[in-house]
C-alpha cells in the first residue's frame, strides 16, 4: 500500500501503539495514515509547525505523541483531544535532530545540532543538558527498553553510551558515561536497541549499518551490500533476531542478525528510502 504526501521527503515514521496508525513526519506537518484502510490520503493533519519535523514517536498507551523539529524545539500533541494542537513545547536554542522518550514515560531525551542533549522532565519541567563532543551534531539518540542505557551517535560517527540511574517514581534518571564507540567513518545517521536489550545498531553514511553487543559494546556484525548507499534508519525485530534498514538505493532489506546476510529485499521505490517504521509481536503458544 502507498500513502501520498503532497510533500517530497518523509524524514521520520512511527505505528501507534495499536497497530491502527502510521505517523509521518515531514516539512511543517506530521500526518497520520489509516494502516487498515486502502485510503492513501491522511485521515489526520497535525499543522502549526514552521520547518521540518525530524522526529515522531508515542507514548506507549497512546495517549500523546511527541515530535521534535527544525523550529527548535520538542512538541507534546495530545492524541485525545480533537483540535489537534500542541500541548506543550519544549524550545532550545538550535534545530532538533531527535527525541527519544525514556521508558518511564516520564522524560524526553532531545538532540540538538549544536551538540546538545537535552533531559526534559514531563513531570516537573525541568531540563539538565550535556554535550558529549564539542561542534559534533547529536544525529540521535535511544535507550534500551529495560531503561539501562542511552546511546547517542553525532556527525562524526561517533557512537556515545551512558548507563542509566534512578528515573523511577520522583527520582530523575542520572547518566553514568560508559563508552564511547568509534562506530563509523563518516556520518551516523542512527542506533536503534534491540527489544531485549543485548544489542544496538548504528547506521552510517558510511553504506553500513553495524551491530553491537550491549554486554561490552563490542561489533556483532557489520551489514553490507554492494549496492547499498547511506543507511538512514533501522529496526529490530520484536524477536531480536532479524533488522531491517533503509538505504539510499531505494531499498528495504531484511537482515538476519547472527549470519549478516539479507533475507529478503523490498524494492518498488524510486527515491532513496530515509525513513521505516516496524511493528510486529512474538506469537507464544
Amino acid at each position: 500500500m502507498k500513502f501520498l504526501d503532497a510533500e517530497k521527503q518523509v524524514n521520520a515514521l512511527d505505528i501507534t501503539p495499536d497497530k491502527q496508525l502510521i505517523a509521518a513526519a515531514g516539512y511543517q506537518h506530521i500526518r497520520m495514515y489509516d494502516l487498515s484502510s486502502s485510503n492513501p490520503n491522511p485521515v489526520i493533519n497535525y499543522e502549526g509547525v514552521s520547518k521540518n519535523v525530524t522526529g515522531v514517536g508515542f507514548q506507549e498507551e497512546g495517549k500523546w505523541m511527541y515530535t521534535g523539529g527544525e523550529d527548535c524545539s520538542a512538541r507534546i500533541w495530545d492524541l485525545r483531544s480533537r483540535n489537534l494542537q500542541c500541548q506543550r513545547i519544549f524550545q532550545v536554542s538550535a534545530p532538533v535532530n531527535c527525541v527519544c522518550l525514556h521508558p518511564n514515560q516520564a522524560e524526553l531525551v532531545v538532540g540538538d545540532q549544536s551538540g546538545v542533549i537535552h533531559l526534559w522532565d514531563l513531570k516537573t519541567d525541568h531540563n539538565e543538558q550535556l554535550m558529549p563532543e564539542a561542534e559534533a551534531s547529536i544525529q540521535d539518540i535511544a535507550m534500551d527498553p529495560e531503561g539501562s542505557y542511552m546511546a547517542a551517535v553525532n556527525n562524526r560517527g561517533h557512537c556515545y553510551i551512558w548507563s542509566l540511574m534512578g528515573g523511577v517514581a520522583e527520582e530523575p534518571t542520572k547518566l553514568n558515561p560508559k563508552h564511547k564507540i568509534e562506530a563509523h567513518q563518516r556520518y551516523a545517521l542512527k542506533c536503534k536497541f534491540s527489544p531485549d536489550s543485548t544489542l544496538l545498531v548504528t547506521t552510517s553514511a558510511d553504506q553500513t549499518a553495524r551491530i553491537w553487543k550491549t554486554s561490552d559494546f563490542t561489533l556483532l556484525q557489520e551489514l553490507k551490500h554492494e549496492a547499498q548507499r547511506w543507511v538512514w534508519d533501522a529496526a529490530f525485530s520484536a524477536d531480536s533476531q532479524y533488522i531491517l534498514t533503509a538505504s539510499s538505493d531505494g531499498v528495504a532489506r531484511l537482515w538476519n542478525v547472527e549470519t549478516g546476510a539479507v533475507e529478503r529485499e523490498y524494492n518498488g521505490h524510486q527515491k532513496a528510502v530515509t525513513s521505516l517504521a516496524f511493528r510486529d509481536e512474538i506469537v507464544r503458544d
